[in-house]
């Protein structure tokens, strides 16, 4: 079994680094090129298109392949039986049983790539092209998937058989699956992701690359609304509620006034998200009656890399007050299974100040809890786990509160959407009723379009990037949301939107915000699909486990923490990403989070302009003058501060052009349209950057 895993996937390896379109998902072109010829490949440039292809000999891949599956075994071996020593426990299978059964288990895992590629062959004579593109593109998924079954073959026999099964319990007792005790592991791990990540977003700051759009504008809202210039950026007038009702980062106003930094909100946006692996643990635990299932679901959450997209978006914005929404569905989930409606709904009303897209989640659950007693026959978990809250058996109760949860949301966004939102518009519609725009030009035209048009509907939902969408939001999570039907479906609107969303068709994977609704609910179904694989469940599902994969009932919830860790380490940005260390790519660490000499020399920049002062200047310079007078944008935007036209606002005393950040398109003071179109309006500074920044003052 490990020779044919091992020549199975070196028959893949050969495949997906023969081609840029496979090989550059996993590695840049430079990484590429230096693998490929370390292992006795050579690049072959198109020099027509610049793509390249590789012709990979298959011997070294399968030489490199056996030395780790070598070294794997051996070790394995040897903690196996150093365990055994410690523990002093008799076992009926020898040492070499147990490594065989562990090599069977695990390295038939690698023969998943080869069977895809099989398949892959088939679709391809079929004549479904579009299937077999799909096929090509997800091969990074397939090698992650066969990656994190193997280490999860491999890690699970050390897992201490004597992590005692919890019994179902009435919620009224104080019974261990209601406790409120977190592990001292996922504290440490709660501890390393915050340390971890507010590190890179302060370096992100630190170098000048967070924009001030979507990110460091919350931070000019806290700082306007503490030197009474109201709740707004000046990106445009008015107050910032024409945008979004969103206000849950007013709450950082006391911490603010002490130090007054964006690196407060960073620092706060990093453990607010690390704290909702608290409550995915007490839901996961109290589903699967296992402390370790709830520890492994509760990793795989600060693991999941559309989590991590939340803290760090592709595009380097660093801050969205819609995290801190996130993190209170994901307690109000846990208060719910608890009985505990008051705080439940205190925590509703939370996320609903994080922004308006949470109705969309509450209105859906609303109708759940209304359906509990009719789908449960009574409050009896069929799958043997914990009873349902009390008031959930009631059909009374359960009515009561849920419809008037989802009519309470349904109310909320409509007020939200139809009278709040356009009240501070101008009575315009607002901003992303665009990203739906073929259905409609403005919320009551898209509304009708859906409805009345739902042929186009399937037909925009129906798509490759829906499935690809869909497959990067529930892969890491090894399909455990689907086990639970009932709980995923509270996520289906939100999903069917986001798939509508033409900003998310253009780049059908999570990395930005659009889906941080949809996480909490995610993590809350897949907790809840655990009980599925107790040790007191009958179901279909668990015997299929056992017989064709692993009779450790910690087999699926550490694979599911296996699948976000080798997931990403292909898509995501952490540390424990291939990009990261990878000098070719864009976000290599020696890149993004060490200050450059760019950054170094905007301090000159900044010893010119006064405080009072009015300034205008480029997205990534912005966020260092919100703490002036007055900050404007300077780009091709037209907005109402300048009159929709392209210039800069008439108080603006001073511009600042940043030339050498990637979007950067002015390179010379002879390009600045000011200094062209109003020279004798505007003086060129001496330059004391080395060309890094141009600065203009106005000729008074």
């Amino acid at each position: 079994m490990v020779v044919f895993g091992c020549v199975a996937q070196a028959f893949v390896l050969q495949i997906v680094l023969g081609s840029d379109v496979t090989a550059t998902r996993l590695l840049s072109r430079q990484l590429w090129s230096d693998v490929t010829a370390l292992l006795g490949g050579q690049l072959q440039i198109n020099p027509v298109d610049q793509s390249a292809v590789c012709d990979m000999p298959f011997l070294p891949l399968l030489i490199m392949l056996l030395a780790i599956s070598g070294a794997a075994l051996l070790g394995f071996a040897v903690l196996a039986s150093a365990l055994r020593k410690s523990q002093r426990e008799s076992n009926d299978v020898s040492l070499i049983q147990q490594t065989c059964q562990v090599a069977v288990s695990g390295w038939r895992w690698w023969l998943l790539p080869w069977l895809w590629e099989m398949v892959r062959i088939l679709v391809f004579a079929g004549g479904f092209e579009i299937i077999m593109v799909l096929m090509t593109v997800l091969y990074h998924y397939v090698i992650a998937v066969s990656v994190a079954g193997w280490s999860t073959s491999l890690a699970v026999p050390f897992f201490r058989p004597s992590d005692r099964l919890l019994k179902s319990e009435n919620v009224d007792g104080s019974q261990r699956q209601f406790a409120y005790g977190v592990p001292k592991l996922l504290l440490a791990a709660i501890i390393a992701y915050v340390v971890v990540f507010t590190t890179m977003n302060w370096q992100l700051y630190r170098g000048m690359l967070v924009p001030h759009g979507d990110s460091v504008m919350y931070e000019e809202h806290l700082w306007n609304v503490l030197h009474g210039k109201g709740f707004r950026s000046y990106l445009d007038p008015g107050l910032f509620l024409g945008e979004h009702i969103q206000v849950i980062h007013l709450a950082l106003l006391p911490l603010y006034a002490i130090w007054s930094s964006h690196l407060l909100l960073e620092l706060f946006e990093s453990l607010v998200l690390a704290a909702g692996a608290i409550p995915i643990f007490w839901m996961a635990r109290r589903w699967s009656g296992s402390n370790r299932a709830g520890v492994c679901l509760a990793v795989a959450y600060l693991l999941y890399s559309p989590l991590q997209f939340l803290d760090i978006a592709i595009d380097l914005k660093t801050f969205r007050p819609i995290c801190f929404g996130l993190t209170a569905i994901l307690f109000a989930l846990d208060q719910l299974e608890r009985g505990r409606i008051k705080t439940t709904a205190a925590l509703f009303v939370v996320a609903l100040l994080a922004k308006e897209d949470f109705p969309l989640i509450l209105a859906p659950l609303g109708f759940w809890i209304a359906a509990q007693p009719f789908l449960n026959n009574g409050w009896a978990d069929k799958e043997g786990g914990p009873l349902l809250p009390e008031f959930m058996a009631s059909r009374k109760k359960a009515l009561q509160y849920g419809i008037g949860l989802a009519v309470a949301s349904i109310g909320y966004l409509l007020l939200v959407m139809r009278v709040l939102i356009p009240f501070f518009r101008e009575g315009a519609d607002p901003h992303y009723a665009r990203y739906f725009g073929k259905f409609g030009n403005s919320m009551g035209e898209i509304i009708l379009g859906m409805l009345s048009q739902p042929s186009l509907v399937i037909e925009e939902l129906v798509t490759v990037s829906s499935v690809s969408y869909l497959l990067a939001l529930l892969l890491p999570l090894a399909f455990l949301p689907l086990l639970s039907p009932a709980r995923f479906c509270v996520a289906a609107p939100i999903l069917g939107l986001l798939c509508l969303n033409e900003i998310v068709k253009s780049d059908p994977q999570p990395h930005h915000h659009f889906h941080a609704p949809v996480v909490p609910v995610l993590f809350w179904a897949a907790a809840h699909s655990l009980a599925k694989f107790r040790h007191d469940s009958n179901s279909r599902l668990r015997a299929f486990v056992d017989r064709f994969l692993s009779r450790d009932r910690l087999f699926i919830p550490a694979f599911a923490l296996a699948l976000c860790c080798a997931i990403g380490s292909v898509v995501g940005m952490s540390p424990l990403s291939i990009k990261f260390w990878d000098s070719g790519s864009f976000f290599y660490w020696g890149e993004l989070y060490v200050p450059s000499q760019r950054a170094k020399n905007f301090a000159s920049v900044l010893e010119q302009i006064p405080p009072e002062a009015r300034v205008a200047s480029t997205d990534f310079v912005h966020p260092r003058f919100t703490h002036h007078e007055r900050s404007y944008d300077y780009s091709h935007y037209l907005r109402k501060v300048a009159g929709y036209e392209n210039q800069v606002p008439d108080d603006t005393d001073f511009i600042v052009i940043d030339t050498r950040h990637y979007y950067s398109d002015i390179k010379g003071p002879e390009q600045v349209r000011e200094l062209q179109a109003e020279p004798e309006k505007w003086e060129l500074l001496e330059d004391r950057t080395d060309g890094y920044y141009i600065v203009l003052r106005r000729r008074r």
